[in-house]
């Protein structure tokens, strides 16, 4: 039967989108941690929507399972196959064309194979701003960001993925194709439908393409690194900032000592901002679309009253576009340099942004108590309520010693995240790594309705089995 799915396969695609060398095939079936290693029958790169539908009836009669993938950035597995699969990976990084831009209306329409960062550079061109940013910009795409409702720096003042659509193409599990590109910010005639397919991960369809929001290029920016004394103190500016700024305020990412060690430590050409050590830091981000204001003004005189009204104890403002850079690549950076560090277990967790600081207190006394040595690697964006609650293994204990522990590690950290009314997944999704998770958080009622979509719309369960629910 293989053989013959792969012979039809081949005639939809031609002879040079198939790939089923095992050398070949193994990037696709490993995830950028390298913690899930799955197999497949084959990749499948398909250039139009027309050849998706395709693919996607034919493995519906065949019984086939896809797993859809773009830039194979996902941090929870959901973008490689279980093991001892007999799927297909529908890789879709050939269907990257721009279909259309319309200036009037803000909007750029999209193939879900388009990396993100040449969709913002397009943007760019048409003095234009595409706000979705993120580490993995220069090769996720906009099909996976879609898939997992991508979250990034700037969703304080843009908002996630889902804020930026408005709307969808799809392939549905029976290969018919779901047209929903409507450029409309207005559409009330019952059921969004696009919104299921937003953060399912690939489980209910296969997004083609997508009209995205563009919005007014900045005229001007500022960026400044804030040193503090504690989360509470890192709340405290985020408030004068949101009440004095308002929408300007774009970014607001809070980073512990821990983080810019490592960053100083394991990062070529990274340099200390500030003179004295803090035990907090938030990178702040201003970001001014009228050409009769400057940000960087703006920016200097609040951080004056901060530092008047003690809501910080230090801080220095970018005095150039390459300064502002090389703040920004501290925080960019902080992933990769923990990797230098050993095993880590990784917490995407979101709370209220007024239970933040009680949240670092309460999670970070908890582990320590547990398990001695631990090293907390708390950041992210505190504007949004979304930390990255990373935790080192001890400098005494092996990476398998650590690792024995995860469960139980994860177990305090999202004990505590459900205590406080948060989400264990702010905008990495479920993928593999939290499917059975979750169960533990959700009520049964929420499982039963999500599991009731599922059946509706992929009966078969054809549709990147094995992730989400």
């Amino acid at each position: 039967m293989s053989e013959r799915l792969l012979e039809k396969l081949t005639t939809i695609v031609g002879v040079n989108a198939i790939i089923t060398d095992a050398d070949a095939l193994a990037p696709h079936l490993t995830d950028w941690r390298g913690r899930y290693r799955g197999d497949a029958l084959a990749v499948v790169k398909p250039n139009s929507t027309e050849q998706v539908a395709a693919i996607v009836k034919l493995c519906a009669e065949s019984g086939t399972a896809i797993v859809p993938q773009g830039g194979n950035t996902s941090l929870c597995g959901a973008s490689v196959p279980s093991e001892k699969s007999n799927a297909i990976v529908l890789n879709l990084t050939r269907m990257n064309k721009i279909r259309a831009i319309d200036l009037d209306n803000n909007t750029i329409t999209v193939e879900a194979g388009c990396v993100l960062a040449q969709l913002q550079q397009i943007a760019h061109d048409h003095q234009k701003l595409f706000p979705l940013s993120l580490a993995a910009e220069g090769s996720c795409t906009i099909g996976g960001n879609l898939s997992t409702n991508a979250g990034g720096t700037a969703v304080l003042r843009y908002g996630n993925t889902r804020e930026l659509t408005l709307g969808l193409e799809v392939v549905l599990p029976s290969g018919e194709v779901w047209s929903g590109l409507r450029g409309l910010r207005k559409d009330n005639t019952g059921y969004d439908l696009k919104q299921l397919f937003i953060g399912a991960e690939g489980t209910l369809g296969i997004i083609t393409a997508a009209v995205m929001k563009l919005f007014p290029q900045p005229k001007s920016n500022a960026t400044a690194f804030v040193g503090l004394t504690s989360p509470s103190q890192a709340l405290k500016l985020f408030n004068q900032l949101r009440a004095n700024c308002a929408e300007r305020l774009t970014g607001f990412e809070l980073i512990s000592r821990v983080c810019l060690d490592f960053v100083l430590r394991h990062i070529p050409n990274t340099v200390d901002p500030l003179a004295t050590p803090y035990p907090w830091y938030v990178l702040v981000e201003l970001s001014e679309s009228a050409a009769s204001l400057n940000a960087g003004d703006m920016l200097e005189q609040e951080l004056g009253v901060a530092l008047e009204q003690s809501a910080a104890v230090d801080a220095v403002a970018a005095k150039s576009t390459a300064q502002g850079r090389a703040l920004w690549a501290l925080r960019e950076n902080i992933s990769e340099a923990q990797r230098f560090e050993g095993a880590s277990i990784k917490h995407d967790i979101s709370v209220p942004i007024s239970a933040v600081p009680e949240f670092v207190t309460r999670a970070s006394a908890a582990l320590a108590a547990a398990f001695h040595g631990i090293r907390i690697v708390a950041f992210g964006h505190m504007g949004d309520g979304n930390l990255h609650f990373n935790v080192s293994r001890p400098l005494a204990q092996s990476d398998t010693e650590f690792f024995a522990q995860a469960h139980r590690i994860s177990e305090i950290v999202h004990d505590l995240v459900h205590a406080m009314n948060g989400s264990i997944s702010a905008e990495h999704g479920l993928g593999q790594l939290k499917r059975e998770e979750i169960i533990r958080y959700k009520s049964k009622l929420e499982l039963d309705l999500m599991r009731a979509v599922k059946r509706a719309w992929d009966p078969l369960g054809v549709m990147n089995p094995g992730k989400v629910i």
